[in-house]
């Protein structure tokens, strides 16, 4: 708090918060400005009616069912994000690029944004045929020419969004993007929990939103706990006299965080969970009886509401936190590192010894993040089968990301308002 009430104390800093918060609201603008084409009322009731497609309204903080400018969000920019880095590790070129300081970063961001183009394009049609099939968007209104405006319309609004955030991370406080995704998890709050009230509106129900906050607050603070959680390896570097000089010499440590994966694998697991779920809604209107029975059968087992969703959620998602930790960490190359630099764990060789090590601890490290990351992603599961109630205002992926960035965005301005002090100093 005391570092909150002292922003008007440096001009850049008030600068950089009045930066940030402008361009947000620039976004939710944009975000109830609707495209042609169809009732929004009737959209709302049919993403009120689907669970899958009212979780990614959530993410876009309602943009989706009110089809506006910005349905598609930066869903996009994400997912080209995600595969950019998967890339890097699978192309030489790439992964040459990437150790190029920050030529190579420019570079790579630079494909990550022609990338998002054909992928807004693709997730924008997909929507489009999806809400046609659905009888959702009357086919009369969808001529060649309205296509082609929505296309490039949400194309825009997705590439207007990337950048904003962009800007907010250069010149505003936070990360850009990180911070747009968690305004429009916000946003929709109000409303999902308006909705609860409306329709739970008995004395009996008191004690059940009691529970529900008891263990929000319970999700909150485990968050912190676990996002800040990492295990210290000891390091030790070795004296070297060059010359006159002594180098080296010093202890230090390696940290380990619990969350190294971070959101990815509930990203990842939601999309994978979805895909069938959405894929089938095309052919449950088929005219062959087997096809549509099918799309009915995974239309209603893989319904977010169910066991089967719910178990299967929590397996992917673990299975994906190791996969995604294995990708972003390379014990082999941290070692490697370790001993070039003249670095040692006490009590273990270097090289291989050393890889193998922190391979081990990685793994049991992770364990934990894993599990945690799971229960996370089904809390409004638990939360519906502990309390009764249905709708959760916020499910704990949403609440994951919002005090990810919540964190991110304090450590950046307190760091800010640090520097200040030092100079003043």
């Amino acid at each position: 708090m005391t570092s909150i009430f002292q922003i008007w104390r440096y001009k850049d800093v008030r600068k950089r918060i009045l930066i940030t918060v402008s361009l947000l609201i620039v976004f939710r603008l944009l975000s109830h400005i609707p495209l042609p084409g169809l009732s929004v009322q009737n959209l709302k009731d049919f993403f009120n009616q689907n669970a899958i497609l009212g979780l990614l309204d959530l993410f876009s903080g309602g943009s989706i069912a009110r089809f506006s400018l910005v349905m598609m969000g930066v869903g996009p920019y994400i997912t080209a994000s995600i595969i950019m880095q998967l890339l890097t590790l699978v192309v030489p070129s790439l992964e040459i690029l990437s150790k190029e300081g920050e030529y190579g970063y420019k570079k790579i961001n630079q494909y990550t944004r022609i990338l998002t183009v054909p992928l807004a394009v693709f997730e924008s049609y997909g929507l489009l045929l999806l809400l046609k099939n659905q009888q959702i968007l009357p086919a009369s209104s969808l001529t060649p020419f309205v296509i082609l405006l929505i296309l490039f319309a949400s194309t825009a609004g997705t590439l207007l969004l990337m950048w904003l955030g962009e800007i907010i991370s250069e010149s505003g406080i936070g990360n850009g993007i990180s911070l747009i995704i968690a305004a429009g998890i916000v946003a929709g709050v109000p409303g999902n929990i308006a909705g609860i009230i409306a329709t739970r509106i008995n004395s009996s129900d008191i004690i059940k939103f009691i529970e529900m906050g008891i263990l929000f607050i319970g999700a909150i603070a485990a968050v912190v706990v676990v996002n800040e959680g990492q295990r210290n390896i000891p390091v030790e570097y070795a004296k070297r006299v060059r010359g006159r000089d002594t180098l080296g010499g010093v202890s230090t440590h390696l940290p380990l965080r619990i969350l190294t994966a971070g959101v990815i694998p509930i990203i990842f697991a939601i999309s994978l969970l979805t895909f069938p779920t959405v894929i089938a809604k095309f052919f449950e209107q088929a005219r062959s009886p087997l096809i549509g029975s099918i799309a009915h059968f995974i239309s209603r087992n893989l319904n977010p509401d169910g066991a089967i969703y719910a178990i299967l959620y929590f397996l992917f998602v673990m299975a994906f936190t190791y996969f995604y930790t294995a990708v972003v960490f390379n014990p082999i190359k941290v070692a490697e590192n370790i001993q070039k630099q003249g670095g040692f764990i006490p009590g273990i060789r270097p090289g291989r010894q050393t890889a193998e090590y922190l391979s081990g601890v990685m793994n049991r490290v992770t364990i934990v993040g894993a599990i945690f990351l799971g229960l996370i992603a089904v809390l409004p599961f638990m939360i519906q089968r502990v309390t009764g109630i249905g709708t959760v205002a916020i499910g704990g992926t949403g609440l994951l990301i919002i005090v990810s960035v919540a964190i991110e965005t304090l450590k950046q301005f307190q760091s800010l308002i640090l520097t200040r002090q030092y100079e003043t100093y």
